[in-house]
């Protein structure tokens, strides 16, 4: 897929003048590190077969009520996935971004959807991220018996039965009350997600944004689908707030608002295009 190289130069540009950045990314951004991407059934379904023999969407397992009425069935599903984040290695772009921010008068700071903790291990500092979704890196009580969520401890590991994709063995138990605890992320139908963490977050968030001057940043969304726009719709009010410009970095649907910055390609190409143009 070539990619725009007016619309690259421009982006370059952007990032050069930028005295701070705002990341923002959705899915998208994790494929090159080899996540599966479940847009549609099907990429859902090519990721589990054995749910797909249920015919079990994502958005019906992703669903706190599994952990009432078959914990097992839950935290297989959110246990696999644990063990998948933990053993895959974000890819170079996390790299070359955290590169960019580290170049900043401001540095940067990250807004994602994203459940999989691969900005904090790829060295972006934890104060410096929002994760809106919440973290499957940390758990909370399926209750909740109160308002904490914990880091899951290191040395966790997840038995998977791969033909039922059901969780063998001890399940993760609340610190505080002993009942069963679940991953402190935003489920489908979720009232029972605690979000302090987040909200913890996002107050850091609207701090550092508070510190720069009006289009003295720029945002560099990637990865961001079209539905469930809680990414896509941050990067555009920022943008529009600050009159910055918006770098959308998207194999399709990469257009929009006059201030967007196209480029239609996966998230590690063009990000290395655009590091070849800000280091030459």
């Amino acid at each position: 897929m070539a990619i725009d190289p007016e619309m690259l130069q421009q982006a370059a540009e952007a990032i050069r003048s930028a005295e701070g950045l705002v990341i923002t990314a959705g899915a998208g951004l994790g494929v090159d590190s080899g996540l599966p991407d479940f847009r549609g059934n099907e990429g859902f379904w090519r990721a589990y077969p054995p749910l797909a023999k249920l015919g079990l969407s994502f958005e019906e397992l992703a669903n706190p009520g599994w952990f009432e009425r078959d914990p097992a069935m839950a935290w297989g599903f959110y246990g696999h996935r644990f063990e998948l984040y933990r053993r895959t290695t974000p890819h170079e772009g996390f790299a070359l971004l955290r590169r960019w921010v580290e170049g900043k008068d401001h540095g940067g700071f990250v807004f994602t959807s994203n459940v999989d903790g691969h900005f904090q291990k790829a060295g972006f500092a934890e104060e410096r991220v929002t994760e809106c979704h919440g973290s499957l890196q940390h758990f909370q009580c399926v209750k909740p018996c109160c308002a904490a969520s914990w880091p899951a401890p290191a040395d966790l590991h997840f038995e998977i039965d791969p033909t039922t994709m059901r969780a063998d063995g001890e399940l993760p138990r609340c610190r505080s009350c002993g009942e069963l605890a679940r991953p402190n992320v935003l489920m489908f139908s979720d009232n029972k997600w605690s979000p302090g963490r987040t909200t913890a977050q996002q107050v850091r968030f609207r701090a550092w944004l508070r510190s720069l001057a009006r289009g003295r940043f720029a945002v560099i969304e990637i990865g961001a689908g079209a539905t469930g726009p809680s990414v896509r719709a941050t990067s555009e009010q920022l943008a529009s707030a600050g009159r910055v410009p918006l770098i959308r970095i998207n194999p399709r649907d990469c257009g929009g608002s006059p201030n967007v910055v196209p480029l239609a390609g996966t998230a590690l190409a063009v990000l290395r295009e655009l590091d070849a143009r800000l280091v030459s």
